[in-house]
């Protein structure tokens, strides 16, 4: 979503003063949830450990490329995942709902589908997270991990590890809760998650805030940013027919349209300006619902590109000159290195466990 302007900026402003009660608020609300969950802890139902991936602020910060590039390294190693996630967006009368790569978007959401593409592992979603959860341990066999998309604040929700995505551009904003500002928990909720990534280059004030809310313990973290996500253009394909791929080239002369239904438009369109001649950007809200109608007024002989969450809702009615970006999430290897490891650890716990409640 899009941050109005006092989010942005500790400089007064008439509006972001009037909501600083309520966002005070919003902030001590947080605060005793968070207490409540340390104090009573739920008891996780997984064989497996339960690692979360989630936001601090609203809007998009990279969660989802960030679990492609997590849950792809971790296969490549041999891991057996499962993802579960809210299905935000999703319309279904009834959840929790098992997602496959053919799902519509609509009934289960767009990025639980999307997750299904390219992950191509079992995916639950349901509001109510815990049911995602049992759906999963349920239908999905024997599992290594399961990565929850969002839910840092679904206290309801056991889990093992936590990851925060933030923004490395937009940061916590002006450090206040909604709706005063951009956060859904006070950045001090930074000292009691693992690992902090930045989407992008972290900003000085990005690094700034984080250096002011962690702490430095046995287990390697610190008061800096833990790890940097980038994402890399790899190529364009087709919405209506994925499988036709064109390399990063194909568009350098022409002047294209663009579209983006995600929680920060502008880094998209950052990421595809260099790739052509002259663009046209259209921004939509998060998790838009797009329809046929949504393209009337676009030129139908310039080509027209979109994200890749975009697409999974626009394929069934896509025409030939619709093209979604693919991208490569990549993180360094000492990140992965470290969640491995901590997983690793509490898999053996969980077996031991295990054995001794049947023996």
């Amino acid at each position: 979503m899009s941050w109005p302007s006092f989010w942005q900026t500790s400089s007064f402003s008439l509006s972001g003063w009037a909501l600083r009660p309520l966002g005070a608020l919003v902030c001590r609300v947080a605060r005793q949830r968070l207490k409540r969950f340390r104090q009573t802890p739920p008891v996780s139902p997984a064989p497996c450990p339960v690692l979360v991936v989630g936001n601090l602020t609203v809007g998009g910060s990279g969660k989802t490329p960030f679990i492609q590039w997590l849950g792809q390294s971790l296969q490549q190693k041999g891991w057996r995942i499962g993802v579960i996630s809210r299905g935000y967006g999703g319309q279904a009368e009834i959840w929790p709902q098992w997602v496959t790569p053919e799902s519509d978007p609509e009934q289960v959401g767009d990025e639980p589908v999307l997750l299904a593409q390219t992950l191509r592992c079992p995916v639950a979603v349901a509001p109510d997270r815990p049911q995602a959860l049992q759906c999963l341990i349920d239908r999905a066999g024997v599992l290594d991990l399961i990565i929850s998309d969002d839910g840092l604040q679904h206290f309801a929700l056991a889990r093992d590890l936590e990851v925060v995505v933030l923004d490395g551009a937009r940061g916590l904003g002006n450090g206040r809760c909604l709706p005063a500002g951009p956060l859904r928990e006070p950045a001090s909720r930074l000292q009691s998650v693992d690992w902090v990534v930045s989407n992008g280059t972290p900003q000085p004030a990005l690094q700034a805030a984080v250096r002011s809310h962690r702490f430095h313990d046995d287990r390697g973290a610190g008061g800096e940013v833990d790890a940097q996500l980038s994402l890399q253009p790899a190529f364009f394909y087709r919405v209506r027919r994925p499988q036709e791929q064109v390399s990063l080239a194909t568009f350098a002369e022409a002047s294209v349209q663009a579209v983006a239904g995600i929680g920060h438009p502008e880094r998209f369109f950052q990421t595809l300006r260099p790739l052509v001649k002259a663009l046209d950007a259209s921004a939509f809200a998060d998790h838009h619902a797009y329809r046929a109608d949504d393209f009337k007024a676009f030129d139908p002989q310039k080509p027209l590109i979109m994200t890749a969450k975009d697409a999974v809702k626009c394929q069934t009615f896509a025409e030939d000159h619709w093209w979604a970006l693919a991208v490569t999430p990549n993180c360094p290897q000492t990140l992965l290195d470290q969640i491995e490891h901590r997983l690793s650890d509490i898999k053996k716990q969980k077996r031991s466990s295990s054995k001794r409640e049947t023996s």
